[in-house]
């Protein structure tokens, strides 16, 4: 079972020489070694199908390519050296051109000269390479032998999934996309953080229902909307990881819906963490929580990720390897997934069964028996105070205040400024001394 971030960091160089498209052997391949550590389901549909506005194109898969200088010999770029040099789903090309006649198939990157870019060109027949601008430049005149040993061809699109069931049907979608080549933080490391996070949680029968997706971009959750469209509404909360292994801080982009549950959460556990964070608001552009909060769905899905998508010099690069990703960075990202998912299986509402004034704490077991003390000395405004129950005293103060059946632990902690955990126990407390009922 992966656990740490080594551990996770070992799976993303696993993962990383294979070439991965939105179709093809090289995600069945991907979800191969996933399955290795958690079990999945694998669903093919077939090239053809309807899947909402979009189609499911043909299936794509190579074998080999590069570019050889006919004169000399010297191969000058080779698929085999890496899989982000060929512009993914290029049509089959064997051919003998120019220098001149080749250029406008070269893709390179010329403010980061020693770096391979990522190209695709999914919906419309083309292809091409790409190569370090430094590389370009020292192509020599002449013939070039072009090889690109692909094949297009009806097939089908793959994505798997992992479902944790829980004590209610109500499900936690997470989703992370397996469509890019060799690209470790985008999205490597989010397959690795879901995998794990998947592992976890399989250890024990959490409240909702978890739902782990591995699609490739875009066209792979249309095609799984689509295909589930008349359970949609069990989904309740929802997570997209991507970006989850670099060494900025965490960001949370809000769901399109802005107050969904999701949202809440992971402000407030960002916020109570004291890590270095930020919360971002909804636009359509980015992973496939567009997809998700499409209007016609608008489900309550947010994305986390460390630095965003475009917001590296690394992203969508060759420097986008192994070494660019940290076990460090992803057992973060992993415990903010922890810490998020813990507070959504935790969050109820509870009523008060001695709502007509304070009920007496002490004989209960549950307070200071220590009079004398000023309030001011037991407890500070944002939950310290002089003694280590402090905050323990307060918050069953407040969970026993607003506990009206219409206020969530998640309220309460947010009102009250104390950490959800702090909440949760004075609930628990509570809840077996009598006091309170879900």
């Amino acid at each position: 079972m992966i656990t740490t971030g080594t551990q996770m960091h070992e799976l993303v160089r696993r993962l990383y020489p294979l070439c991965r498209s939105i179709t093809g052997d090289g995600v069945r391949r991907t979800l191969d070694i996933v399955g290795e550590h958690i079990g999945l389901t694998v669903h093919e549909v077939p090239t053809g199908t309807q899947v909402l506005d979009w189609t499911v194109p043909q299936e794509w898969n190579i074998r080999a390519a590069h570019l050889t200088h006919v004169a000399t010999g010297r191969r000058v770029v080779d698929f085999a050296d890496s899989s982000l040099h060929v512009v993914s789903y290029s049509v089959p090309v064997s051919a003998t051109m120019s220098l001149a006649e080749l250029r406008p198939h070269l893709h390179t990157l010329p403010e980061q000269p020693s770096l391979v870019p990522y190209r695709t060109s999914y919906y419309a027949p083309a292809w091409g390479f790409c190569l370090s601008q430094d590389t370009l430049e020292k192509m020599p005149d002449g013939d070039y032998e072009v090889v690109i040993d692909s094949t297009l061809t009806d097939g089908s699109l793959t994505y798997a999934e992992h479902v944790v069931p829980g004590e209610v049907s109500d499900e936690v979608l997470v989703s992370c996309h397996v469509c890019h080549p060799s690209l470790a933080n985008d999205n490597l490391a989010g397959v690795a953080v879901a995998t794990a996070l998947a592992a976890e949680l399989a250890e024990r029968r959490p409240h909702h229902t978890y739902r782990f997706l591995f699609a490739p971009g875009t066209i792979g959750s249309i095609t799984w909307l689509a295909r589930n469209a008349e359970r949609i509404d069990r989904v309740r909360h929802g997570l997209v990881l991507a970006c989850a292994g670099d060494r900025g801080a965490l960001t949370y982009k809000q769901s399109r819906r802005g107050d969904a549950g999701i949202d809440r959460v992971l402000r407030h556990v960002l916020r109570a963490s004291g890590r270095p964070h930020s919360v971002v608001e909804f636009s359509p552009y980015g992973y496939d929580e567009r997809q998700f909060c499409s209007p016609g769905f608008n489900l309550g899905v947010g994305s986390l990720t460390r630095t965003p998508y475009a917001g590296y010099p690394e992203y969508h690069t060759s420097a986008d390897n192994p070494d660019f990703v940290s076990a460090e960075a992803m057992e973060d990202t992993l415990a903010v997934c922890r810490e998020a998912f813990s507070v959504l299986d935790r969050d109820r509402r509870y009523v008060n069964l001695s709502p007509y004034g304070e009920p007496q704490l002490g004989r209960r077991g549950l307070y200071d028996s220590l009079g004398g003390r000023s309030e001011a000395g037991r407890v500070t405004a944002t939950g310290g105070g002089g003694r280590g129950d402090g905050r323990a005293q307060l918050a069953m103060l407040w969970v026993l205040n607003l506990s009206d059946g219409e206020h969530s632990l998640l309220d309460i902690a947010e009102r009250s400024a104390l950490p959800f955990d702090a909440v949760a126990d004075a609930a628990r407390a509570l809840q077996g001394a009598g006091l309170l009922k879900e």
